[in-house]
């Protein structure tokens, strides 16, 4: 066994055996439905943060979009991780938080479907809804294991990807289904602090390898494989550069798994505090994955033969075995903290939203805590099958659907979600179109991808299904234009309860004077 393979496995135990323990001591948290699902709405804010944070970022950011990006844009790329801290955190978090926090809880909603059905007064979107959750978070959960075939390959020569996969499900699933929503929370900032110290460490050590920030910058400009335009300040393609910037900032408002963090959160000052924190959290995360992707042309890889997964483990092979092993943890820690918030994301969507409102008797909550850990083991299970298989078969479809996912999500339910945070107009007619359009959009997307349909013969089509970056942005511009526009149109479908809903914005609530001092 190598230095490389005895370090990193040491360091992959201990992170293991720690994230157990915490899935075991967090059992008291998980004892009802609130608890399991949203920890008895009581996270405070460094745990909110931190959970909304390493659920953002995942390994498919730090070896795909950061390779990818990286190559094709240089280090304009950088602008993407801080669109994500800025759009994708600071302004979610100032948008959506508090307003999110108090009419879920107004509502006694705990899913993103649940809202829908509360707030909007009927059944069928809360349905439609918690289906287009199930059908599009599963490859989206299985596109996460994407990237770490080729870092434990590095790591672990000769061990099959599909013990990674598996081994990583199976202990994920163990603490969630224990501890729930509490152990995932306290996991996620323990994976975070793993994630901060690994993306710094490593972008050191690759600027140290090519002589310093300088020189690593005039060799991106100069060297056979880059150009200037890769060390400019809007890179090679700023048009693709700004979509990039747009599905991976604003798509984070309407995700489920995003969403639902607000939900959780345990009071004003946690919101005012989580914003910060995790807004500088996306800085160096984010920001440092694509700033770090930006120098992948120093590396000698063949794209066109390798990929660009191949990008990121080739500028790591030289690293010391010690950050080896950093990297392999914080590459994990990013795929099972995401991970963890998507399955109890889908599993409470079927279960409360799906399943419950099929029973004519009713569920208990011990019934529904069974069934929602038994869906946790579907979905982990099927996410392993499928990522297993996409690596072993290179399946088109696969990867194709994994692709148009966090369009389909984010242009369905971003703008209704929005606009019913604030508009008291947002009709239920309204709603179903953009459910209709986000999800018909990248299912076009889905069929023009696999070559089912021919659009050659336009332009404006073929602009906007160039890829399934540009149709997610579409997806998602074309609700927030919509909901508005069909809202004045239908009318006659707004909720009869509208205004009992949004007095929960104008309560009066009494606090002691070492909270507010007054005006």
């Amino acid at each position: 066994m190598t230095p490389t393979m005895t370090i990193t496995l040491c360091m992959i135990v201990v992170f293991f055996a720690v994230m157990l323990y915490i899935g075991f001591r967090s059992r008291k948290h998980a004892k009802d439905v609130a608890g399991f699902v949203l920890g008895s709405r009581s996270v405070g804010p460094w745990l909110s943060a931190f959970a909304f944070g390493t659920s953002y970022f995942s390994a498919v950011i730090f070896v795909g979009y950061a390779g990818q990006f990286g190559w094709n844009f240089g280090l304009a790329s950088t602008w993407i991780g801080l669109g994500n801290a800025f759009i994708g955190s600071l302004l979610a978090w100032s948008v959506l938080g508090r307003r999110t926090r108090i009419m879920t809880q107004h509502l006694s909603s705990k899913t993103m479907p649940d809202y829908f059905g509360s707030r909007f007064e009927s059944a069928g979107l809360k349905t439609a809804s918690s289906v287009i959750t199930f059908v599009f978070l599963i490859p989206y959960t299985a596109s996460l294991y994407n990237g770490l075939s080729r870092l434990f390959s590095m790591a672990f020569d000769g061990v099959d990807y599909s013990v990674c996969v598996i081994v990583m499900a199976v202990l994920t699933g163990i603490y969630v289904l224990v501890g729930g929503y509490m152990a995932t929370a306290v996991n996620d900032f323990i994976q975070g602090i793993i994630m901060l110290v690994g993306i710094v460490a490593v972008i050191a050590a690759v600027l140290s390898e090519n002589g310093g920030l300088n020189e690593a910058i005039e060799r991106l400009a100069t060297g056979e494989s880059g150009g200037w335009q890769y060390a400019s300040f809007l890179g090679a393609d700023p048009v693709s550069l700004v979509f990039v910037v747009l599905l991976t900032s604003l798509g984070t408002w309407g995700l489920p798994q995003m969403v639902t963090k607000f939900y959780a959160i345990k009071n004003e000052e946690s919101i005012k505090m989580g914003t910060v924190i995790s807004t500088v959290f996306a800085i160096i995360v984010a920001g440092g994955c694509y700033f770090l992707g930006g120098f992948g042309r120093l590396y000698p890889v063949d794209v066109a033969s390798e990929g660009y997964d191949a990008i990121i483990p080739s500028m790591l092979s030289g690293l010391s075995p010690v950050l080896i092993g950093v990297v392999i943890v914080l590459v994990l820690s990013a795929s099972m903290s995401t991970l963890s918030s998507l399955v109890l994301a889908s599993s409470s969507t079927i279960t409360l939203d799906f399943i419950e409102p099929l029973s004519k008797k009713g569920m208990s909550e011990k019934k529904k805590m069974l069934i929602m850990r038994l869906f946790i083991v579907v979905f982990i299970a099927i996410s392993a099958v499928i990522a297993i298989n996409q690596a072993k078969s290179h399946n088109i479809f696969i990867a194709q659907m994994m692709g148009v996912s966090w369009g389909a999500l984010a242009g369905a339910f971003l703008a209704p979600f929005l606009y019913g945070l604030y508009s008291k107009k947002t009709s239920r007619a309204a709603v179903w179109v953009s459910f209709v359009f986000g999800v018909g959009l990248e299912l076009a997307q889905l069929c023009i991808s696999l070559g089912w349909l021919d659009i050659s013969g336009s332009a404006v089509l073929s602009f906007i299904f160039t890829n399934s970056l540009y149709s997610g942005v579409f997806a998602m511009v074309g609700g927030l234009i919509l909901v508005p526009v069909v809202s004045l149109l239908t009318p006659g479908s707004r909720p009869k309860s509208v205004e009992s809903t949004f007095e929960c914005y104008s309560h009066t609530r009494t606090v002691e004077i070492t909270d507010s001092l007054g005006k």
